[in-house]
């Protein structure tokens, strides 16, 4: 072989393998999204990973989502800055809930406001709560909250937004945040007769899939079931509440594939609690999810 022959061989071997380097980049890269599922960051899980709220909304608007929710309407500005929705409101907290009348006029005072608040900035939803036990019983806490959401159903009715009932479980009770005991609306079925006895297009359920997978299971059954109660939905890995990964029982794209085929065109709110890089987790869990 000549040196010229030579030459010319390692400036080809060269050339195929910087070739085959940027063709592994490229293949790399993520894919788009599908479009199919609507993305939300559910504000308090990630905001501590951000030096700001605006580097917070740029992430979610790189990540692909198109909402970040459960933030304080002060930051809506900012979201609408970043063409990005609040796809449910907060309101008064699980703790004071709508199943004891005692807390009913300060209940039903701060979901009036947000609803007003909802509607005047395009929010579809402004989420509630059953509330604690306390010392009352199921079926009189059940009434309670019938009362007191058939009162507030017209406002949101008319203001063309959703109240959505949360579902939470009392078992994960190792971390505040991953149990709730005492919570009365501990059951997918207690809260969706609460809701068909309401009535109204406009009460709807806060289908949490990790809440429901603790306390009831047969997730995917229960969407095809209660596809018409279903308001918003919010995901999560369990055991932990950690990342949507292959480290916990939750397969989700089925999940995600059961919300499409009963039609269901809402926001899917991430709210799991990050135990590594924040945002490569939540890539993850996008990923996962985008079918």
């Amino acid at each position: 072989m000549t040196r010229l022959d030579r030459r010319d061989l390692l400036v080809s071997a060269t050339v195929a393998t910087v070739g085959s380097l940027c063709a592994s980049s490229v293949s790399a890269a993520p894919a788009p999204l599908k479009g199919n599922i609507n993305h939300s960051l559910v504000y308090w899980c990630y905001k501590d990973h951000f030096a700001s709220f605006d580097d917070y909304c740029k992430t979610a608007k790189e990540l692909g989502c198109k909402s970040l929710e459960l933030c304080d309407p002060e930051l809506w500005p900012t979201l609408k800055k970043y063409d990005l929705k609040c796809a449910i409101a907060g309101s008064h907290g699980f703790v004071k809930g709508l199943n004891n009348p005692k807390y009913w006029p300060e209940c039903d005072a701060k979901l009036r406001e947000r609803i007003e608040q909802a509607a005047a900035f395009g929010c579809p939803s402004v989420i509630t709560f059953n509330g604690m036990r306390e010392d009352i019983p199921d079926d009189i806490g059940a009434k309670n909250c019938v009362t007191a959401l058939k009162k507030l159903a017209p406002l949101a009715e008319e203001k063309k937004v959703t109240l959505c009932l949360e579902m939470l479980n009392t078992r994960a009770s190792d971390h505040p945040m991953k149990g709730h005991p005492g919570y009365q609306g501990d059951h997918t079925d207690y809260c969706i007769d609460i809701l068909k006895a309401v009535g109204s297009p406009n009460v709807k359920l806060l289908f949490d899939i990790y809440h429901v997978q603790i306390m009831d299971g047969d997730v995917i059954r229960r969407i095809h079931q209660h596809k018409d109660y279903i308001g918003h939905i919010h995901t999560a890995g369990n055991p932990g509440r950690g990342e949507l990964d292959n480290t916990q029982e939750i397969h989700y794209p089925p999940i995600m594939q059961a919300l499409l085929d009963v039609g269901y065109t809402g926001y899917v709110g991430h709210e799991f609690i990050p135990t590594r890089d924040c945002v490569a987790g939540l890539k993850e869990a996008i990923t996962w999810c985008d079918v």
